[in-house]
């Protein structure tokens, strides 16, 4: 099969979320904010699953805008560190038929109820939140992420919107609760590799979980996820400070690693917008020419 081309001046954002993990849009609609927004490709990563690829290709077909099915895989470091954390693994163009990729996912899923539940009993310590109420969110379609609970707490009128809940869940906070029963994040890479995808790290050090200005970097702990065969960084990225950004652009140069931007939209009223980084068409081409399912991607008007 001949490798599809992509437009040298294609407007292309690889990280959005729909309905269908904690983004507000149904995939349809993601795509047609995408196009509102000037973009010529768009892929859509929900966290751990795949449920909104067909709407979301159907929609773009029918607008004549790319799509690039993805997955934001929840992975933890917990091997060979001082400290065990959440990472955000993003693949491009897996088989979602891949009985272990398929496997893991579900097993993350299953993760999550469970973890959600043990959040809820937390804050019922101190908030007038019981698990009973998080489920009545979750009966009305809404994935079991967190921002179930924060919605479960506003409709409870415990808080306004969902920024409060986030900083009280935070890592090191009373009602933190890790990820357990997800893939390690070494072992993600070598999932996405086996179901023909491209792994690349999302947001890497972001939000200020990495090392200051002046710190020692993770060089380390970085080699380790490049011998795995991680792909690339996505570099640039909103919450991705300035010095970790220059800092993972010269790693990404001395290894030749795919470098991507992307706005990890979550839908109207939250503050990423559609388009704000972006990845070059050379980024997405050298996706494309790692990926064993070339045919998954629609690249639109450019393919």
């Amino acid at each position: 099969m001949e490798e599809a081309r992509v437009s040298a001046a294609a407007r292309i954002d690889l990280h959005a979320h729909s309905l269908k993990s904690d983004g507000r849009g149904e995939p349809a609609l993601v795509m047609r904010e995408a196009a509102e927004a000037g973009l010529d490709i768009v892929a859509l990563t929900d966290h751990d699953t795949v449920a909104g690829w067909d709407e979301a290709r159907s929609e773009a077909g029918r607008l004549g805008i790319g799509f690039v099915p993805g997955i934001e895989l929840t992975t933890r470091v917990q091997r060979d560190t001082e400290r065990k954390f959440t990472v955000h693994m993003l693949a491009y163009l897996p088989d979602p038929t891949d009985l272990a990729l398929a496997r893991a996912l579900t097993e993350s899923v299953e993760n999550r109820v469970d973890r959600l539940q043990e959040i809820t009993e937390r804050l019922a310590e101190d908030f007038d939140i019981s698990w009973d109420n998080v489920l009545e969110v979750l009966a009305d379609g809404k994935v079991a992420g967190r921002p179930a609970i924060a919605d479960a707490m506003i409709e409870r009128g415990i808080i306004a919107t969902r920024e409060p809940f986030f900083d009280w869940v935070r890592p090191g906070t009373k009602y933190y609760v890790p990820n357990r029963g997800v893939p390690e994040t070494i072992d993600s890479i070598a999932l996405i590799r086996s179901a023909g995808g491209v792994p690349i790290l999302a947001h890497p050090m972001a939000r200020g979980y990495g090392p200051k200005p002046g710190e020692a970097m993770p060089r380390k702990h970085f080699l380790g996820l490049i011998e795995a065969g991680l792909a690339g960084f996505e570099v640039y990225h909103r919450d991705v400070p300035q010095h970790s950004r220059d800092w993972l652009l010269g790693l990404a140069q001395e290894f030749d690693l795919v470098v991507t931007g992307s706005s990890d939209y979550h839908g109207t009223g939250k503050p990423n917008l559609l388009g704000e980084n972006l990845t070059t068409p050379a980024a997405l081409q050298a996706i494309l020419s790692q990926t064993a399912n070339p045919h998954l991607a629609q690249l639109g008007h450019g393919e």
